[in-house]
């Protein structure tokens, strides 16, 4: 029981410092900004979603979380090609923006498939981290 509740302190703490470094992504003013805004939070948003992910089906093999939220991520890129009143309705918002974006760019699959990845091993090291205090 206590390897779960510091597992679940060091995800949530993981969480809290992954946020603020993807939101600075969208508001960073210096050298490559239009990258860093529009490219390198890609990262940051797929570590997020599958660090989020574990953290509520911590049971789940870490690779299927990574796998459901890659695969949500690219679906919501695709969708970016469209133009439906709801998903304008939606990204009218900071939020709405930065969760479900605006622009399609194949050059964001790339940054999707790294920060899987990073998530992916984020999420190991987690449950490797607890499994070797026991």
């Amino acid at each position: 029981m206590k390897k779960n509740k510091c597992n679940y302190r060091v995800a949530i703490l993981s969480l809290l410092f992954i946020l603020p470094i993807g939101i600075f992504t969208k508001f960073y003013t210096g050298l490559a900004s239009d990258w860093v805004n529009n490219s390198l939070g890609g990262i940051f948003y797929e570590i997020f979603w599958c660090i989020l992910f574990s953290v509520f089906f911590h049971k789940t093999n870490p690779f299927k979380i990574v796998l459901f939220v890659l695969g949500i991520t690219c679906i919501l890129e695709f969708l970016q090609l469209f133009n439906f009143s709801f998903l304008q309705l939606i990204r009218s918002c900071f939020i709405g923006r930065t969760l479900i974006g605006t622009t399609f760019s194949w050059i964001d699959f790339l940054y999707y498939f790294i920060g899987s990845g990073i998530g992916w091993f984020w999420i190991i090291q987690l449950k490797t981290t607890f499994r070797d205090r026991e």
